[in-house]
Parts: structure tokens; sequence; C-alpha cells
């Protein structure tokens, strides 16, 4: 299990360096719902990938490899299930072709971390832990809305308490004048 965390988590910062953090997050229930095919998507990943192994251009593949991130991303906010289809797909493709993508890697570790953390783990706990990723970024904005609201209170608060020092204050001043004024009178 710790294995598969691991792997989540490094396909995930892996991703988040290489695309500096392009995440979407899932469309909203206002929007008109579309209809999104793993078949389709993933073909068009496959196809890129297989471009870059027949060139042998290690630089290209691993720019797909970063897509495959936001796409599974962009995926999660229409369906999950898709999402986990086509992770699934691209998952035996990279397997199917390792020793391919071997022969012109070579030692890249960022192409094989790349790999390794898409593939070592089941499409399942990939799906998830993007899902929670998006879930954790937007319960963090909900989080610093909510402090924002707390300190602006507080702010308010704290305003109302010094105006009301100062008036206490003021009276105070007003009422020793007045009586230093009677005693200047012989009152």
């Amino acid at each position: 299990m710790k294995k598969v965390l691991f792997a989540v988590m490094a396909m995930m910062a892996i991703g988040f360096s290489s695309c500096g953090n392009k995440a979407k997050a899932p469309a909203d229930s206002t929007e008109t719902e579309v209809t999104v095919n793993a078949d389709d998507e993933a073909a068009a990943t496959i196809n890129a990938l297989t471009e870059q192994i027949e060139a042998k251009d290690a630089n290209k593949f691993q720019e797909v490899l970063a897509s495959v991130k936001d796409k599974v991303m962009e995926i999660i906010g229409k369906n999950p299930e898709v999402a986990k289809e086509y992770v699934t797909k691209v998952q035996d493709f990279l397997k199917e072709n390792a020793d391919k993508i071997k022969e012109f890697v070579g030692d890249n570790e960022a192409i094989n971390s790349a790999i390794n953390a898409l593939t070592a783990a089941p499409a399942d706990a990939i799906v998830s832990g993007f899902t929670s990723a998006v879930e954790g970024i937007s319960n963090a904005g909900e989080a610093a809305k909510e402090a924002a609201s707390d300190a602006a209170d507080a702010a308010k608060e704290k305003a109302s308490d010094a105006a009301e020092a100062a008036k206490d204050k003021a009276g105070d001043a007003i009422d020793a004048a007045a009586d230093k004024a009677k005693k200047g009178l012989g009152i």
C-alpha cells in the first residue's frame, strides 16, 4: 500500500513540477454535461507516445507523459470512471512498450519516474489521488476564505472596542475638564 501511495505522490509531484501546476478544477454543475470517451482520449495520447517512441525523442516523450496528468485531471472533472479507463489504457501501452521506451530513454530519471508512477499503481489509486488533490486545492481555498472572514470579523471587533474605549476616555476628559472649570469658578 505504501508503494502505491508513493507512486501516486511521485506522479503528482512530477506532474506539478513539469507542467507549472495547470490543474483544472472540476466543472460546475451548471455547465452542460460533456461526454468523454476513454478510447478516444487514450488513442490520442497513445498516438502521441508512439510518435515519440518512433522518433526516439526523449524530451517530447516526457512532455507527452506530463500531459497525461493534465488529461486525467480534465477527465476527472467530467467523469472519474472514464478517467480510470483512460489511465488503464495508457498504463497498458507503457507496459507493452517498456523495452522500446528503455532503448531511447535510457537512465533518464524523470521519464523513468513518471513511467513508474503511472504503471506501478492501479488506475483507481491514481485517479483517486488526483481527485484528492483537486479536492484538497478546493478545500484549501475554502479554508483561506474562512480565515480571511474570521480575520475581518476580528478586525471589526477590535476597531469597535477601540472606538468604545476612545469614547470612554473622551467622556472622562470632558468630565475632568468640567470639574476643573467648576473649581475654577468656585462652584
